[in-house]
């Protein structure tokens, strides 16, 4: 089947790049998503965060028309994704967790090959590669065997082959997964850019820092159900207040500051004797200047002070009540949406 170029349908909703109500998937016994809502801004990223298993992939494969939903309802850009899926496959991209390349070809090679079979000319697909692998970082190793490249350059090369069409919606189905630190953070500058040249982000992850880093907004979903959704602020204010760290200079004043943080701020503190540390939530900021003149007429002295928000960590520990890890029947989960994806 020869495909169409993205600019043969224009998005006709120019708010909303990701309508999705109610989605609901089984697979067998396992109910892998289980009522998804989610509304996706344009020109946004847009984070779903959650273990192995909680359905992430799953409503991904959905909304990309992968999958069929069992029951509910999507729209990318307006289009019905069952009704119109012809149209929607020609607003979107695809960037699963594994690299769709062909490793006895050259990066240039496969960039044309994919450009190709998007209804590009030989000549528009050379210039297109060139143009690609110049924008992620690839040109030097343009003509190497992908048998040779690294893991980062891999899921590089993948990310560019999925913007050939150069769609409105990119869908990123944990794009870091196993790279190092160093090229995660190319990936993230690569997607911000992606984002300031018009394009909208939704983005699935394990990794709560890549949330934090990338994500405008963010839903929380765990075993199939979106548990939580709003910006990282939001949803670091939900599980509480900000929290006061004081390092003492000298450790045998940490019994006297305590008692004096906890008379002064009006909270229960806690204490790490050992490092000389004590942490206190912090439920009204103007208290912390009637502290420090408090430690200071006692002559307790401060060799470090630093206010901290909740972390995304806590926020998912908060919600779910376990963290990001892959648990036994997560782990199944994720098994039957891979094999879900093979039929």
């Amino acid at each position: 089947m020869e495909l169409q170029s993205r600019n043969t349908y224009e998005p006709n909703n120019g708010d909303l790049a990701v309508e999705a109500l109610g989605l609901v998937k089984t697979f067998g016994d396992n109910r892998a998503v289980d009522g998804v809502n989610l509304n996706v801004r344009a020109g946004s990223i847009y984070g779903v965060l959650g273990p192995n298993g909680a359905g992430k992939t799953t409503t991904i494969r959905m909304l990309a028309t992968l999958l069929r939903p069992d029951s509910g309802s999507a729209k990318i850009f307006g289009h019905d994704v069952q009704k119109e899926s012809q149209i929607v496959r020609q607003l979107i991209g695809v960037t699963g967790q594994y690299a769709s390349v062909d490793e006895s070809l050259s990066a240039t090679e496969n960039l044309i090959i994919f450009s190709r079979l998007l209804g590009l000319g030989r000549a528009e697909s050379k210039r297109k590669a060139a143009e690609l692998l110049e924008e992620f970082g690839l040109t030097e190793a343009a003509k190497r065997p992908l048998k040779n490249f690294s893991g980062g350059m891999r899921r590089r090369l993948d990310l560019a082959a999925s913007l050939i069409a150069q769609p409105p919606l990119i869908f990123l189905d944990e794009p870091t997964t196993g790279l190092d630190p160093r090229t995660r953070s190319q990936m993230w500058d690569t997607i911000r850019r992606l984002v300031n040249t018009g394009s909208t982000v939704l983005l699935t992850t394990q990794y709560l820092e890549e949330a934090d880093q990338l994500a405008d907004r963010i839903a929380v979903i765990d075993r199939g159900h979106v548990v939580a959704e709003g910006t990282v602020d939001e949803l670091k204010a939900s599980v509480g207040t900000s929290s006061l760290h004081l390092r003492l200079e000298n450790p045998l004043d940490i019994e006297s500051a305590r008692e004096t943080v906890e008379r002064v701020l009006k909270v229960p503190s806690t204490v790490t004797a050992e490092a000389a540390k004590i942490t206190a939530p912090m439920t009204n900021a103007d208290l912390v200047t009637d502290l420090l003149v408090s430690l200071r007429e006692k002559g307790i002295k401060l060799s470090e002070m630093s206010v901290q928000k909740p972390t995304l960590d806590e926020v998912f520990l908060t919600i779910t009540g376990h963290g990001v890890t892959p648990s036994t029947s997560g782990a199944a989960g994720e098994s039957n949406e891979l094999e879900a994806a093979k039929v």
